[in-house]
């Protein structure tokens, strides 16, 4: 079990429009990025989704996050969309999203709820929220999973933090709100997509 990007960082665009959104991927992909994530209580996500899958599907790993029923697994995948990360852990979701050929990162937060995610088929696991966790706790978990199962924190991983996560055991992070905020200029997006990556090359050297 391996995460299939060269640059294990989520890139996650809570809030995105269709309309700005080709611009921002763009600018994450040429920063580095190759995974994409647009929640699905984001604006008209089907068509963001649907247009960036188009657009950069050969060049990075694009598809949904807080995706929470079947249903939704369905239409992501007439969208051909390849990523589906959890908010939570559903069995009947991560099953679903498994059946259709999608990579899963499930969200979790217990042992219990690891194991649960990994039983149902998930190839990968979010701990949710990481900051309120603290990489201690991520480090005692990873104690009992099994080591080849690709971990990520979520939630209040910044530029500055990065290194401490993936020193307790992560192979990276969801980046949320210190990499976009829904309306932000483009050369706020740029310039976070760099310090992540400076980030993230700092801490695997």
């Amino acid at each position: 079990m391996s995460w299939q990007t060269k640059v294990p960082l989520i890139a996650i665009l809570r809030g995105i429009t269709p309309d700005e959104a080709e611009a921002h991927v763009g600018a994450l992909i040429e920063a580095g990025f190759d995974a994409i994530e647009i929640p699905l209580n984001s604006p008209e996500w089907a068509k963001s989704i649907g247009a960036m899958v188009k657009t950069f599907g050969d060049k990075a790993l694009i598809g949904a996050g807080t995706v929470l029923n079947p249903a939704q697994v369905d239409e992501l995948a007439t969208l051909n969309s390849k990523l589906v990360v959890t908010p939570n852990t559903d069995v009947a979701v991560i099953r679903q999203a498994v059946a259709k050929g999608m990579i899963v990162a499930a969200g979790c937060a217990t042992a219990t709820e690891a194991f649960t995610a990994l039983q149902a088929g998930a190839q990968a696991l979010k701990i949710f929220p990481s900051s309120a966790f603290g990489p201690g706790y991520i480090k005692a978990l990873k104690a009992v999973l099994p080591p080849e199962v690709p971990v990520f924190a979520v939630g209040g991983v910044t530029p500055e933090n990065l290194h401490e996560f993936m020193a307790a055991g992560c192979i990276g992070a969801g980046l949320g709100s210190d990499l976009y905020r829904a309306g932000q200029p483009l050369s706020r997006t740029v310039e976070q997509a760099r310090a992540f990556i400076a980030a993230y090359k700092d801490a695997v050297r």
